[in-house]
């Protein structure tokens, strides 16, 4: 096995071995980074890197939309969808233009996000640990 094909198969042994909260957490990094490179790539003037990279970002950020549940979230999931979206058009607007500042925001909210899902997975591992104690 080539040492590409180890690290893929690490990354997805690591994903469907971890818990839900930490696989929120790695895509919310994986989106951060996405956005971070396309920007880079746009600047440097890599369009098809850009728009993989865009792509990429544009993926999970749909992957979050689909996994709302709107019954059990109610407000919040609706609001997060709104936000969602709102990045979704921000990252068009980005990409249509070649224009690195709407990718800055939606990294900024995306940042802001994963950093309060980081407090909430720590406090729910935190009760776990005491529930099993």
């Amino acid at each position: 096995m080539t040492s590409g094909r180890q690290l893929q198969a690490y990354k997805e042994t690591q994903i469907t071995t971890t818990d839900s909260g930490t696989v929120l957490l790695l895509l919310y990094q994986g989106a951060i980074e996405a956005l971070n490179r396309g920007a880079a790539f746009m600047a440097a003037g890599n369009m098809a890197e850009k728009g993989k990279q865009i792509l990429k970002a544009n993926d999970i950020i749909n992957q979050f939309i689909a996994s709302l549940d709107f019954e059990i979230g109610g407000e919040l999931a609706h609001n997060l969808d709104g936000l969602y979206r709102f990045m979704l058009q921000q990252i068009l607007i980005a990409n249509a233009g070649n224009d690195p500042k709407p990718l800055t925001t939606v990294v900024s909210l995306l940042s802001t996000l994963k950093s309060g899902w980081e407090e909430a997975v720590a406090l729910q591992r935190k009760r776990v640990i005491r529930g099993a104690a």
